[in-house]
């Protein structure tokens, strides 16, 4: 038999009717099935223990088990199948994520509560992070910089890890998959009533792929890395709380430019997170918490060709946070929240004329409660005070209300910010081989002066007066309104209409023209754009162990400034070089770069007690999406070059064996699809193979 997307589904779909059959012959016999929905809990949102369910914003849970059900390896794997998010690779081969359609630099990933960093130009790469060792992934859609400051525009990825069970308990897990990937994994925990400690390490590797024979090099060159964490927590008493963990993290990479330009990638990162927790009586609780990070990169190129350096670049970033904390809880149902800490964050980079430093206190205060049996209302802010950028004050409104036990509407809004980052503001790079220059907005006049004095500037586009005042942080104001519906207890549905509408948009332009023929960019707040569209959601227990759910989003993504040209009739395009231009109209316009107008996702899970055998198939589409303008009128619209939407299949099955063992199999990217001009993040069909082994 053929591997076709007809024969599997066949496959699969016999299977799963086989299933169906036999449980309705065994539901003749009962008088009914029994059905458990325990509540999941959720911290990100509010900073304190919530049922997801009686949330008023929009979020979501991944829980472990889901993780196991898929064989996860890598935090892409699995945001990718998640309502309104997609990962996108940015020019370096990493992959962010893309939130609402607002872009990878506008949603603050955390582990633990505390952030990554290492954003080299404005995408934190997924792929650094392994799902081994995760409890559980809380992701919440819209501004949230009331909460958490800077990044949280968006919304915020939340990584909560693993804490051992009583005992001594681990597992050991092998998987090999195509492409030479191999990810091994191990972890250990005790616990007992006073102490507890886990540790984990992962080795994750691959020989790469390439997707055009043609071109120099591969899309993705060979890697490995590793990392190690560890956590613990030591209960002084019933009210006081310490608890330590470290991460570490390391990766080589192959990196190749040309046949003869070759050399190397390492990424080195680690983190120290201490908190000190105490609970005065029912009603009131403190924490101190400490966190330290640094990630750094480096890479070179050589020239092999008469075995010179060709190139060399470090990037070394440090963050430094203390932060107080503390929860009073008036009532069952009503709580207030108050934080105060400080940020302390500098960058020693390569083509950087100095080392920044960036020093901001911060405090914020939170009201959760419900003034009404049935209203549920949370208020929020946060003030960030900055020692380069203007401060911020981030407000944020959330309300629930219990039309019925079935059906409750919500809705919230709230602004976040995107602060200016270091590349922004201190960047002064020069390319060696083309010959343009990007230069930092705060060094703009001292580069310039010194470009000019060595005769290279042909041309002032820009005064660099303009350049006098402050880079603006990026602001956005998020609307989010929606309706959760539980008609039956076996089925839920859910729909979210959004908007986030960005103000002070950091965008590069050109500020001189150079004697060379090229240019030297800088950045500056030109642009208001919006996203704004439909989300719908929805899970259906069809009978006991069988489970599918599905999710839609729909989306428009806009510059305002774009859409004053078409409506003024200033936009024109042609068929091909050769052929006369036209005038665009309105509706031509298509939108942002790299967004698609429709995205969904489907699965279906099939659990066999009788045999121990956990199944399921995942479905993911994404639509046509531009990525350049190809008519050379500088916006996206209908006559543009798109690239094709898609639709990712993904299969999985496994098994458990003697209770410790279980063997995996899957089949991710079932039809092997690919595109090798445009998507670089898609390798083709992984056919893999894991075992678990738990003690």
């Amino acid at each position: 038999m053929s591997l076709n997307k007809n024969n599997i589904l066949l496959v699969f779909w016999v299977l799963v009717s086989s299933y169906i059959n036999a449980q309705n012959n065994q539901n003749i016999k009962k008088d009914s099935i029994t059905v458990e929905l325990l509540e999941d809990v959720i911290i990100t949102a509010t900073r304190t223990k919530r049922q997801l369910s009686s949330l008023p914003l929009p979020a979501s849970i991944v829980l472990k088990k889901d993780l196991e059900a898929i064989n996860a390896v890598r935090l892409s794997d699995i945001l990718n199948e998640q309502s309104g998010l997609i990962t996108v690779p940015d020019f370096g081969g990493g992959e962010g994520i893309q939130m609402q359609g607002l872009d990878a630099a506008y949603t603050l990933i955390l582990i633990d509560g505390v952030p990554l960093i290492g954003r080299s130009a404005g995408t934190l790469d997924l792929d650094r992070i392994t799902v081994g060792n995760i409890k559980q992934i809380e992701i919440i859609k819209g501004a949230s910089s009331s909460l958490y400051g800077n990044e949280a525009l968006g919304g915020v990825i939340n990584i909560i890890t693993e804490t051992p069970k009583y005992g001594i308990n681990g597992s050991l897990q092998q998987r090999t998959a195509s492409f030479e990937t191999y990810d091994t994994r191990a972890d250990i925990g005790y616990k007992n009533d006073q102490f507890s400690i886990s540790g984990f390490i992962n080795r994750y590797s691959s020989g790469g792929y390439d997707l055009n024979n043609n071109s120099v090099g591969n899309t993705v060159e060979p890697f490995e890395n590793y990392t190690i964490s560890s956590k613990a927590t030591y209960h002084f008493s019933d009210k006081t709380d310490v608890f330590f963990s470290g991460r570490f993290f390391t990766q080589q990479q192959d990196y190749i430019a040309s046949e003869s330009l070759q050399g190397e990638s390492d990424i080195n990162e680690w983190n120290m997170h201490s908190k000190l927790t105490h609970t005065f009586n029912d009603k009131w609780e403190s924490s101190l918490e400490f966190y330290v990070t640094n990630y750094r990169a480096s890479e070179f190129l050589d020239d092999t060709s008469n075995n010179t350096r060709f190139s060399e670049a470090t990037f070394n970033q440090t963050m430094i946070r203390p932060e107080f904390r503390t929860v009073y809880k008036a009532s069952e149902k009503t709580s207030y929240i108050a934080g105060i800490g400080y940020t302390y964050e500098t960058l020693d980079r390569t083509y950087f004329n100095e080392k920044p430093q960036f020093k901001a206190p911060y405090v914020y205060a939170q009201y959760d409660g419900n003034p009404l049996e049935r209203l549920n209302v949370i208020i929020g802010a946060r003030f960030d005070n900055h020692n380069v950028y203007a401060s911020q004050f981030s407000p944020k409104l959330a309300l629930r209300y219990e039309i019925s036990p079935k059906l409750a509407v919500k809705g919230a809004v709230g602004y976040g910010f995107k602060a200016p980052d270091f590349r922004q503001l201190y960047f002064n790079f020069t390319n060696a081989t083309v010959g343009y220059t990007v230069v930092g907005y705060d060094v703009v006049s001292e580069v310039i002066a010194q470009l000019a004095a060595e005769g290279q500037i042909a041309n002032q586009v820009v005064p660099v007066s303009t350049f006098s005042s402050e880079l603006k942080p990026e602001s956005s104001l998020a609307i989010n309104i929606g309706f959760d519906y539980q008609p039956t207890k076996t089925l839920s549905l859910q729909a979210n209409l959004f908007r986030n509408s960005i103000d002070n948009l950091i965008d590069t332009r050109v500020i001189a023209n150079k004697t060379n023929g090229q240019n030297v960019f800088s950045y500056t707040n030109v642009h208001e754009v919006y996203t704004q569209g439909v989300e719908f959601s929805t899970t259906w227990k069809i009978i006991k162990n069988l489970q599918f759910s599905a999710g839609y989003q729909l989306l428009f993504a806009k510059d305002k400034a774009a859409e004053k040209a078409f409506d003024n009739e200033q936009v024109f395009a042609r068929e091909n070089p050769s052929a006369p231009s036209f005038q665009l109209e309105s509706s031509d316009y298509f939108g942002l770069f790299n967004r698609s107008r429709h995205m969904a996702n489907g699965k279906l899970f099939l659990h066999i007690p009788k045999w121990n055998i956990n199944t399921n198939i995942r479905a993911v589409y994404r639509s046509k999406y531009g990525i350049a303008d190809s008519n050379g009128n500088g916006y996206l619209d209908h006559y543009d070059n798109f690239v094709s939407g898609y639709t990712i299949w993904d299969l999985a099955i496994n098994k458990t064996m003697y209770k410790h063992y279980t063997f995996g199999f899957g089949i991710d990217n079932l039809f092997g699809f690919t595109d090798a001009q445009n998507i670089s993040n898609i390798a083709g069909r992984i056919i893999y193979g894991n075992l678990t082994i738990q003690f």
